[in-house]
């Protein structure tokens, strides 16, 4: 039903659009614009839109460079999808695409800040079974991480996310 790709410099207002409406503040929209500046937490094929037969960019995942002490991983954030979509599999759609993609670019840890009850279905699992924590206090069930190969080793300590983060 969705049709997913990388992003292209022609979605960059659609993504915004897409992170704007999904959540309460512009917040979301403006760390995506300022993780796509960073050259040290942008990776080239992981920014995830899933649109429409005819081309309407409705859902969004992104996927940045982090570290677990000094070792790259992934942070999946944000993940959007416009109001009148959601709940229809666009975002899980963006954010299969963008996992499998970050497989096959030789990725392996992922770690996300999300709801207990969604990321699960991914694979997510809590973060603190890889010895992983957040530079936050969070929920053990919210900080979550996924290994896309279970058979390479996982790095433990806690996640340095890009500055645009602010944290």
């Amino acid at each position: 039903m969705w049709t997913t790709r990388a992003e292209t410099p022609d979605d960059t207002a659609a993504i915004h659009t897409v992170n704007a409406a999904a959540f309460p503040t512009t917040d979301e929209a403006d760390l995506v614009d300022a993780l796509r500046a960073d050259p040290l937490a942008w990776v080239d094929g992981l920014s995830i839109v899933a649109e429409t037969g005819d081309g309407e960019v409705v859902g969004y995942a992104l996927l940045t460079r982090c570290h677990v002490g000094d070792t790259p991983a992934l942070a999946l954030a944000p993940c959007a999808v416009l109001p009148a979509h959601q709940r229809t599999g666009a975002g899980s759609a963006a954010i299969r695409t963008g996992l499998d993609t970050a497989r096959r670019l030789g990725e392996n840890l992922v770690v996300v800040l999300g709801h207990a009850d969604y990321y699960p279905r991914f694979g997510f699992t809590p973060a603190s079974r890889f010895g992983v924590r957040a530079p936050f206090e969070v929920p053990d069930d919210a900080f979550l991480a996924l290994a896309l190969d279970p058979t390479r080793p996982t790095p433990a300590g806690v996640v340095r996310y890009p500055a645009a983060f602010g944290v």
